[in-house]
């Protein structure tokens, strides 16, 4: 369905929304024998990751459906093997953003069976609250200035930048003005050159507080970023180039990364966002947290998976910030602090006639 945007949000590949250009989700209902629902969501970003909306929903139908038909919610590790067998995953993550979409409603419906919170499945929550990164999109240094006025409660800006140099100096300056020293996390979305960013980060040397610089180069190239490493004192997140634990595994061994941005969607579920964020852990880096402006569904489950884990900076899960609608009811957020859900599953309920209401169908040949 189409996903009303509150506010412009464009990174460097290109926009992910605005008010007059919704974004695409998917979301799954998934029912036990009992009558036990659980709720799955994920969106569908091609500029960022290469699932559709329309791939994303055949994988669901055709793919993952027959496998679920087979297990219980509480099944979510045979889940991920049988899905990659049918779903391989080359050298990376196969469709994990619908493998996400599933993942989350497992978990909500098993959760809701279990009578436990879905951080209790986890291990249980170390944070009851969640402090909110607000997400400052590339635009004009002028309506840069006014949102991140407009955000001010928030405890850190992430400042995407898009590759040209005197527009992202604009850029972070502007936020800088108005930011009262608050960190800033730098998010290029593959869009430098080691060579460029040094000279972007030479000419805004003088601007406080910049915290960290997040995937500036393409997500192939490891390379370069523990080139970059060598080059630059900023530290560097590795967030495109790290699907997997696995691939954050390379990442560590090549030297390449200081911290990893942890997403449900990349990872193919909550399960497995824990594993690279168990990864980094044990290696020494530091952890992110992020989302890709998941709605009410997505961004409750990013806070059970977060509140088990020591956070850099505070969380990057802007789908309250950017969006008009998020189809649930039983969030607390106050003043950028989201509180984590105890409810059983999620612990939100999801506003199913409004999402039946507002849903396109996706035809099937």
């Amino acid at each position: 369905m189409a996903v009303p945007f509150a506010h412009s949000f464009v990174l460097g590949s290109g926009a992910v929304g605005t008010p007059g250009r919704a974004g695409s989700v998917i979301f799954v209902k998934l029912t036990t024998e009992d009558g036990v629902v659980g709720w799955g969501e994920q969106r569908a970003l091609p500029s960022w990751s290469y699932e559709t909306a329309e791939t994303i929903a055949v994988v669901i139908k055709r793919h993952l459906e027959p496998v679920l038909l087979t297990l219980t919610p509480f099944d979510v590790e045979l889940f991920h093997l049988r899905a990659n067998a049918l779903l391989s995953p080359s050298v990376s993550n196969g469709f994990p953003f619908a493998r996400a979409a599933v993942d989350l409603a497992m978990h909500d419906a098993a959760g809701k069976l279990a009578g436990l919170p879905v951080h209790a499945l986890l291990g249980g929550k170390i944070h009851d609250e969640i402090p909110l990164c607000s997400a400052i999109g590339v635009d004009r240094p002028s309506v840069i200035r006014e949102r991140a006025r407009q955000s001010s409660d928030y405890r850190a800006y992430k400042v995407k930048i898009a590759g040209e140099l005197d527009a992202d100096a604009a850029a972070i300056t502007a936020v800088a003005e108005v930011a009262d020293g608050k960190p800033l996390w730098l998010d290029a979305n593959q869009s430098y050159r080691p060579t460029m960013l040094r000279r972007l980060l030479d000419a805004v040397a003088e601007v406080p507080a910049i915290h960290c610089v997040e995937q500036p180069v393409p997500s192939t190239d490891t390379l370069s970023l523990r080139r970059l490493r060598g080059m630059i004192e900023l530290p560097i997140a590795i967030d495109e180039g790290s699907f997997t634990a696995s691939d954050l595994a390379r990442a560590i061994r090549l030297d390449a990364a200081d911290l990893v941005v942890v997403k449900i969607c990349k990872s193919g579920g909550i399960r497995n966002a824990a594993k690279t964020a168990q990864v980094a852990v044990a290696n020494g880096l530091e952890l992110l947290a992020s989302g890709l402006t998941d709605c009410g569904v997505g961004f409750a489950a990013a806070l059970h998976l977060f509140s088990l884990f020591e956070l850099a900076l505070p969380a990057e899960l802007n789908g309250p910030e950017l969006l008009s609608e998020l189809y649930v009811d039983g969030l607390d957020i106050t003043k950028a602090v989201a509180r984590v859900p105890t409810g059983p599953g999620l612990g939100v309920e999801v506003n199913e006639e409004r999402i039946r209401a507002e849903a396109r169908d996706l035809i099937f040949s």
